[in-house]
């Protein structure tokens, strides 16, 4: 059984990879509608940069370096002390800000009320957009029949 630590060590790895993988335009239409944002400071502001994305053949094979992806990533504190990163794909400073300032958000009093307004409805929309993708690569996948002719001696 996994302990309490554990738990939210997890849960904030889910809300941070939401955060990061998240369309900019769906997550600031949300963020908009937050209206009480907490004050805070700067701990990093907003800042791009590169990281080396690494891959494996077939999920198990040696690693190899895939290519660069931009990044932007930012850290902000809360005047409770509540410190929280954010790390987004691309180059919005504006999303790193917004993703920093939930992720600081979700480690206070006003989680649930983020868990809601927020991160549940974003969550919905990605699974839609990953839904609408695969149907339509489903409509294009095509079956090969292999057919035998004749008499074969194996």
């Amino acid at each position: 059984m996994a302990n309490q630590a554990e738990i939210g060590i997890k849960a904030r790895k889910d809300w941070m990879g939401l955060l990061a993988r998240a369309p900019d335009v769906a997550l600031m239409t949300l963020w908009d509608g937050i209206q009480d944002c907490p004050s805070f400071e700067w701990l990093r502001r907003p800042e791009v940069g590169g990281v080396m994305v690494r891959g494996r053949i077939g999920g198990t094979g040696a690693l190899f370096n895939l290519g660069e992806m931009t990044v932007t990533r930012c850290s902000v504190v809360l005047q409770d002390g509540t410190v929280g990163h954010g790390y987004v794909q691309g180059r919005s400073k504006s999303k790193a800000e917004a993703a920093a300032l939930i992720d600081a958000m979700m480690q206070t009093a006003a989680a649930d009320d983020l868990q809601t307004r927020l991160l549940d409805p974003l969550r919905l929309q990605m699974q839609s957009i990953k839904t609408a993708r695969a149907a339509k690569a489903a409509a294009t996948k095509v079956e090969f029949f292999t057919l035998v002719r004749g008499k074969t001696d194996a």
